[in-house]
């Protein structure tokens, strides 16, 4: 070996256990690491992209570089094949949504069972539970690194013709819904019409009049603006609500040093937590206060009662029990429990 050749690699190795970083991970690691999002960062589940990456860049000095990808562009957009993609290591990483995940991973079902989850201790019941640990194991053996848990949010109604109160008024609108049988089960049972499409073309849809609603939490409403997509009757019926999950694909988890794992793990929960506190801001103080904008915008917000809440959860009861054995019959009456004991 030359002399400069010599002294430039040493130079090199040298550095390399400066930064903490054995050479032989070093070789491993990617300039910049591709994260798949949704939505952007105008929105909660965005920011929770983003403030994952910016701690994950700052607990690794730099070692660890996050891109962000929001509108599933790695994918042209199809948000339902992202699962897929993230197994395959087309995207290296992802805060993805358990709705859009659903169609490959059966278990991921269980957050949209119509009506299981009536509020937001509920939801924490099952996250931050055993069922959440359950649910962790299922998503590892299907092939990727769960992390932590975020949150899209409940899931309300919105529509362009009339308020809705009762399961009548949902008769012949069409909405459009996410790629999920169940979600086409659900509308199908209330007498809709659910149309499947991605967030990309639902919305020149709404504006056009070709799909007359849409069902989306409310940070997705008024961050998108749908009032001005004609979107001006709101129906607060929390029938599902949307756990996200932080996720990183096997490979590359697996080319990272245990040390910069365990960075990126606690990144990942601590963006979580952040991100929840967004996502459910304006929804859980006193007074609603971001329906109280939403109001405001000209939009008209029906509150259902319990008995015509009621009168959905009927409504949709086949659907439920069809679904049950499908995501697991075990995992669903876990949960059942887990709600049913929750401190609320």
């Amino acid at each position: 070996m030359k002399l400069r050749t010599f002294l430039t690699a040493t130079a090199a190795a040298s550095a390399l256990l400066t930064l903490g970083l054995p050479a032989a991970h070093a070789q491993n690691y990617k300039s910049e690491y591709r994260m798949s999002l949704v939505v952007g960062t105008a929105f909660p589940w965005g920011k929770g992209g983003e403030i994952w990456a910016n701690k994950v860049r700052e607990k690794t000095n730099g070692r660890i570089n996050i891109k962000l990808y929001p509108g599933v562009s790695l994918i042209q957009g199809d948000q339902t094949r992202e699962f897929s993609a993230l197994r395959q290591g087309v995207i290296d990483m992802a805060v993805g949504s358990t709705i859009n995940w659903s169609p490959q991973v059966k278990q991921l079902n269980l957050f949209s069972l119509p009506f299981l989850m009536p509020d937001y201790a509920a939801v924490d019941a099952l996250t931050q539970g055993e069922v959440g640990k359950e649910i962790f194991k299922t998503l590892d053996k299907a092939g990727v690194v769960p992390l932590a848990w975020g949150e899209n949010g409940y899931r309300e109604l919105t529509n362009s013709k009339h308020a809705v109160k009762t399961p009548a008024d949902m008769k012949g609108l069409k909405i459009r819904v996410v790629g999920s049988p169940l979600f086409v089960d659900t509308f199908t049972a209330l007498g809709a019409n659910p149309t499947q499409m991605s967030w990309a073309d639902a919305q020149p849809a709404f504006a056009s009049g070709a799909v007359d609603g849409q069902e989306n939490p409310m940070s997705i409403f008024t961050a998108a603006k749908l009032q001005n997509v004609g979107q001006k009757y709101l129906t607060m019926w929390g029938y599902v609500a949307d756990p996200l999950v932080f996720v990183v694909n096997k490979d590359v988890w697996n080319s990272w040093t245990p040390e910069d794992r365990e960075h990126v793990r606690q990144a990942a929960i601590e963006a979580g937590k952040e991100e929840i506190v967004i996502a459910r801001k304006g929804m859980i103080e006193a007074g609603q206060p971001l329906l109280k904008d939403i109001e405001g915008l000209g939009v008209t917000v029906t509150r259902l009662s319990p008995a015509e809440r009621e009168a959905f959860v009927q409504a949709t009861r086949g659907v439920y029990n069809k679904w049950k054995p499908t995501i697991g019959t075990q995992l669903v009456d876990m949960a059942e429990k887990a709600i049913a004991a929750r401190k609320q």
